[in-house]
C-alpha cells in the first residue's frame, strides 16, 4: 500500500469546551484496523481546533445524532477543499439518505468488515458512495490505537468493549433498531490483551448491556479477577436475579453500572417494552437496589422523562426516588424520538414531532430540550421539569446528602474518591450543556 494519510474526526455537539471528555473509542478502534503503513491522525472537535488545511487523503467522521449538524459542517469544510469525506457511526446507519447528502461516502455497519476495502479504494481514487457491512464481532484481531489519545485532556479511564448490541427491544432505543435484538461478543483473550497493553487500571466497558448474556459475562468476570482492575459498564437491572453473577462481578473489580431504570411508572415501562424492568414494575426496584448495595455497586441511574403516562408529578417523584436512594450519579434524559425507532414512527404518525421532524438539524433546537409534544404537559414544561431534576440532583446539597451511604459511596476511600471527583464535574457539565445550540463552532 503506497503512503497515505487518514484524518479521523470526532465532532462536538456545539460551541463549548467539554471538560468531561472520554476517549473516542470508535476512532481509536478504527485506527487499530488501519495497516501500519497508513499515517493516521485524530482530531477531537470537543477539545481542539481542526486544521482543515492540513493535507490528507481521506477524512473519516463518526456521527451521533447530537453531533450530526456539526459533522455535516466539518464535512463541508473538507469537501470545499477537495478532500474526500466518509461518514460512519450510528446516525448514518439510521438515516443513510440524509448522511449521503453530506459526504462523498457513507459507511453502514461495523468497520471491521470493509475498512480495508475503503482504504484500497481511496488509493485507487475509487471511493464508493456507500459501503454496507454486517454487524459482527468487535475488534476480533486488532487493538485500539491509544497512542492517538495522548496529549489530549481525556478523563483518566480507558474505554473498551466486550460486546455490541442488546437483546432487548425497547421501543425508543436506537441501539435496538440497529442491532435488531442481536448481540456480538469479543474474544475474551483479546479483551485481556487490550487491558494489559495499556497502563490504566480504570476501565469503562462501553457495551450497551454487558450482562445481555449471563454466562458470557461470568466467563469474562472470572478472567478479569486476576488483573485487579476497577471497571464500570452499562447493565440491566435483571442482574440481581443471579447471585453468582453478582459475586463474580464484585470480585472482578466492578465499581458499578449505568442502569436504565427509565421510569418508576409501571404503565410507562410497559409502553416502552423495557423487558428487564417489567417484572413487578416500580415496586421491584427496592429489593433489587438493596442487592446492588449489598455488593457495593455505585449506581448511575438513567431515567427517560416524557412518556405518555408521565406527568409533572411523576417526574418530581422520579427525582425524589433518585435522591432517596442516594444514587452515585443520575441522568434525567428527556425522551427523544430517534429516527428509525418505533417511537419516532408513532409520534410522526400522530403528528407530534416538533422542529419539522428532524430536530437534530433544526437551527432552533437546543440540547436537552423536548423535541415532541408530550401527552400530559407542554414541550416547554417537560424541558423545564427535566432540567429542574438535573439541577436539584446535582446541587451541592444533594452531593453532600447522597455521599452518606456506607455500602456504596463510603464503602472505601477509592469509591469515595470517585464520588467526590466526578460529581462536581457532572454538576458543571449539567449547566454548561443545557440549551446548547447544536453545531456551529
Amino acid at each position: 500500500m503506497k503512503p497515505m494519510k487518514i484524518t479521523l474526526i470526532y465532532p462536538a455537539i456545539g460551541n463549548y469546551n467539554d471538560e468531561a471528555c472520554m476517549e473516542p473509542l470508535p476512532l481509536g478502534a478504527l485506527a487499530g484496523l488501519t495497516p501500519p503503513g497508513v499515517e493516521v491522525v485524530l482530531y477531537d472537535d470537543r477539545l481542539e481546533p481542526i486544521p482543515f488545511d492540513e493535507p490528507t487523503d481521506l477524512v473519516a467522521i463518526t456521527v451521533q445524532i447530537f453531533t450530526a449538524r456539526r459533522a455535516y459542517e466539518i464535512s463541508a469544510q473538507y469537501r470545499q477543499r477537495g478532500v474526500p469525506v466518509i461518514l460512519g457511526g450510528m446516525h448514518p446507519n439510521l438515516v443513510p439518505d440524509e448522511a449521503a447528502r453530506h459526504a462523498d461516502s457513507i459507511y453502514l455497519g461495523d468497520a471491521e468488515a470493509l475498512w480495508h476495502q475503503v482504504l484500497q479504494d481511496v488509493q485507487k481514487g475509487q471511493l464508493q458512495p456507500i459501503y454496507r457491512a454486517r454487524p459482527g464481532l468487535p475488534q476480533p484481531e486488532s487493538l485500539t490505537r491509544r497512542d492517538l489519545y495522548k496529549g489530549k485532556k481525556y478523563l483518566p479511564i480507558s474505554l473498551m468493549q466486550f460486546g455490541r448490541g442488546c437483546k432487548f427491544e425497547c421501543y425508543f432505543c436506537a441501539t435496538s433498531a440497529y442491532f435488531n435484538k442481536t448481540h456480538y461478543y469479543r474474544c475474551i483473550e483479546q479483551v485481556l490483551r487490550e487491558i494489559e497493553s495499556q497502563e490504566r487500571k480504570q476501565i469503562f466497558f462501553v457495551d450497551d448491556n454487558i450482562l445481555a448474556n449471563f454466562d458470557a459475562a461470568k466467563e469474562l468476570f472470572r478472567a478479569l479477577i486476576p488483573l485487579k482492575i476497577h471497571w464500570v459498564s452499562q447493565a440491566s437491572i435483571d442482574m440481581t436475579q443471579d447471585r453468582e453473577l453478582m459475586s463474580l462481578m464484585a470480585q472482578s473489580g466492578c465499581l458499578g453500572h449505568v442502569v436504565g431504570f427509565e421510569s418508576i411508572t409501571p404503565e410507562s415501562l410497559k409502553t416502552m417494552q423495557k423487558a428487564p424492568n417489567l417484572k413487578g414494575g416500580f415496586e421491584s426496584y427496592q429489593p433489587q437496589l438493596e442487592i446492588l448495595r449489598d455488593y457495593g455497586l455505585q449506581t448511575w441511574a438513567a431515567f427517560t422523562l416524557g412518556h405518555d403516562h408521565d406527568t409533572l408529578a411523576s417526574i418530581q417523584s422520579t427525582l425524589d426516588f433518585a435522591l432517596e436512594n442516594k444514587f452515585t450519579f443520575a441522568a434525567f434524559n428527556i425522551l427523544l424520538p430517534y429516527p428509525g425507532t418505533k417511537l419516532y414512527q408513532r409520534l410522526q404518525a400522530e403528528n407530534r414531532l416538533l422542529f419539522d421532524g428532524k430536530w437534530w438539524l433544526h437551527p432552533d433546537y437546543r440540547f436537552n430540550h423536548a423535541a415532541f409534544q408530550p401527552k400530559t404537559m407542554s414541550a416547554d414544561e417537560l424541558t423545564q421539569a427535566a432540567f429542574h431534576a438535573r439541577k436539584v440532583f446535582n446541587s451541592l446539597g444533594s452531593i453532600f446528602q447522597r455521599v452518606w451511604d456506607f455500602k456504596t459511596n463510603l464503602r472505601n476511600p477509592y469509591r469515595l474518591g470517585a464520588y467526590l471527583a466526578y460529581n462536581p464535574l457532572f454538576r458543571k457539565e449539567t449547566f454548561k450543556k443545557q440549551g446548547l445550540k447544536l453545531g456551529t463552532k
